[in-house]
């Protein structure tokens, strides 16, 4: 990847994707932490070449397999309610998709276990990763009902697809002060959840209602 592709032009220039942080700010994101690194990282990279020219707008755009890359707005409020609280070293990512969300949070938290039912989403985001030279992933191809038990227990979950309700064994792979970020419900009706494990309970927080592609079963 040469520094032009990297830094990108015109549409896809720093001044353009500083113009998006500045929309996020207005929208009420906070933490500049996640704002720097969404600031600095090229979303152009994660999404079909076609598209590059919008890869700045707040909206969700289309990755191939019925999946979107998600909303820049929806990924920082995602990402900054994850990290509030007590410090996270090791999250599970469940829907690694183009893998833009994967590339935010391993450059803010130690490491990051990404699960993925369709494999040739997984292996591109993990060549793109490669070539930003972020190595603090690892990636699986599986049903992301079923978590990563392997590396359990995670400080943070976050799930970039939304089940109809929370399941189980996610919850159980918490850590017991961990937290899960997670949207839920039918299309149209889709709540985004901050669940928060204090040993056997759990304490859900409805905040966004959201729009998200379903988690589907199987692989």
């Amino acid at each position: 990847m040469n520094l032009m592709q990297l830094q990108g032009i015109g549409m896809t220039s720093q001044r353009t994707r500083d113009r998006l942080i500045e929309r996020l700010r207005d929208k009420g994101i906070v933490n500049e932490q996640v704002l720097e690194v969404m600031r600095t990282t090229p979303r152009h990279l994660f999404i079909d070449e076609a598209l590059a020219s919008r890869a700045y707008e707040d909206t969700a755009l289309p990755i191939g397999h019925g999946q979107t890359i998600s909303q820049p707005y929806i990924v920082a409020r995602m990402t900054e309610v994850l990290l509030e609280g007590a410090p996270i070293k090791k999250v599970l990512e469940v829907g690694t998709g183009c893998g833009y969300q994967t590339a935010v949070l391993a450059q803010l938290v130690d490491q990051v276990f990404s699960v993925e039912r369709i494999p040739p989403l997984q292996e591109q985001a993990r060549q793109r990763l490669a070539q930003l030279d972020l190595r603090n992933v690892i990636f699986r191809t599986t049903d992301g009902h079923w978590g990563w038990n392997a590396f359990a227990p995670y400080d943070a979950i976050l799930v970039t697809a939304a089940p109809e309700e929370v399941p189980k064994e996610l919850l159980l792979q918490l850590s017991e002060a961990g937290r899960l970020v997670i949207p839920v419900g039918q299309a149209g009706q889709q709540r985004l959840f901050v669940i928060r494990r204090l040993a056997d309970d759990f304490h859900h927080e409805a905040l966004d209602w959201v729009s998200f592609v379903p988690l589907v079963k199987g692989r």
